[in-house]
């Protein structure tokens, strides 16, 4: 009796920061990998398929609200279910 149900579909834009308005908790239920340029990133903070570019924190350096600086890294993305 292992009932488990199915994850939701991808969105198009996903932040996993919970005061965005691309923040989709029903995803961050199961485990998401994101692919950039053929090559997996497990740092990704916010990604866009369509407009083909990720976002990932930029080495240890914060802001004046104590959040990661991000900078914008572009090529193919690609979003799937681990």
């Amino acid at each position: 009796m292992n009932e488990t149900t199915p994850p939701p579909p991808l969105p198009d834009r996903l932040s996993i920061d919970p005061r965005s308005p691309h923040h989709v908790a029903a995803v961050f239920e199961h485990d998401v990998g994101i692919r950039l340029n053929d090559n997996e990133r497990k740092d990704v903070e916010e990604y866009c398929i369509s407009e083909g570019w990720i976002k990932v924190p930029a080495g240890k350096t914060l802001d004046r609200k104590g959040h990661p600086l991000l900078i914008k890294l572009k090529g193919k993305v690609e979003a799937f279910y681990r």
